[in-house]
């Protein structure tokens, strides 16, 4: 099928777009030597520059790769979705149970990394979660994972802080969700206090194997919490 022209703006999104429809719909199978980047942008009716940094754009994709001296091919018909979009799409308590294995690991790091400063910024961030209990879920759960952010933070590894906050949007998404759903703040608005509370003073304390345990129990029953949550929408 002919590609057609683009609109004058943006070209490179829109070259990108008309590309990678024709590869993901198979009018250029698997192993497809495409054509040349003079002939794509005449179709295209965009100039050369405009197709090069599309095919560039689909090589970072995963769809296509240029090979020297040869043109570029056609490696895959689906793109490689990057990490937040697969986030994103991923069901909540799935991401809870990646979450747990990334904070317990990271509040045993806390408790014997911890500095004086680490442990000023837990106990505020605990008395911000009591604060908040007086206020709607959303504060609440905002506060509740600035909490688990300081843990993470504790722990002195950058790598696990971007992976918590890669985590943080979906979280708190389910957060709400599971609010709204299970209504456990109506009987207590500051619900999970003592093993947050727990937690803390076990990091302070310099205790790993505490706090472990504590951040353990109040994930597994706020996983159970989501499956619940999760169970009464598909009832509904």
């Amino acid at each position: 099928m002919p590609l057609g022209a683009v609109r004058p703006s943006p070209l490179v999104e829109q070259a990108t777009e008309r590309l990678r429809e024709q590869i993901t719909g198979g009018h250029w199978p698997l192993g497809t030597r495409l054509p040349g980047e003079t002939t794509l942008a005449k179709e295209l009716g965009v100039g050369r520059s405009t197709v090069r940094e599309a095919l560039r754009a689909l090589a970072g994709a995963g769809l296509v790769q240029p090979r020297q001296g040869a043109g570029v091919f056609v490696v895959a018909t689906e793109p490689v979705e990057d990490w937040p979009t697969r986030l994103r799409r991923a069901a909540v308590t799935d991401v809870y149970e990646v979450r747990m294995a990334l904070e317990v690991h990271a509040a045993h790091l806390a408790a014997t990394r911890r500095t004086d400063d680490d442990v000023a910024v837990l106990r505020a961030a605990l008395a911000e979660r009591r604060a908040a209990s007086a206020r709607d879920d959303a504060a609440f759960v905002d506060a509740d994972i600035a909490l688990h952010r300081a843990v993470v933070a504790a722990a002195h590894n950058p790598l696990l802080a971007d992976l918590f906050d890669e985590f943080a949007p979906t979280l708190r998404e389910g957060l709400l969700d599971m609010l709204d759903l299970v209504r456990v703040r109506d009987q207590d608005p500051n619900t999970g206090d003592d093993t947050h509370a727990a937690l803390v003073d076990a990091v302070a304390g310099g205790d790993p194997e505490a706090a472990t345990a504590a951040l353990r129990g109040e994930l597994e029953h706020t996983s159970k919490l989501l499956r619940e949550g999760e169970d009464a929408a598909g009832a509904e």
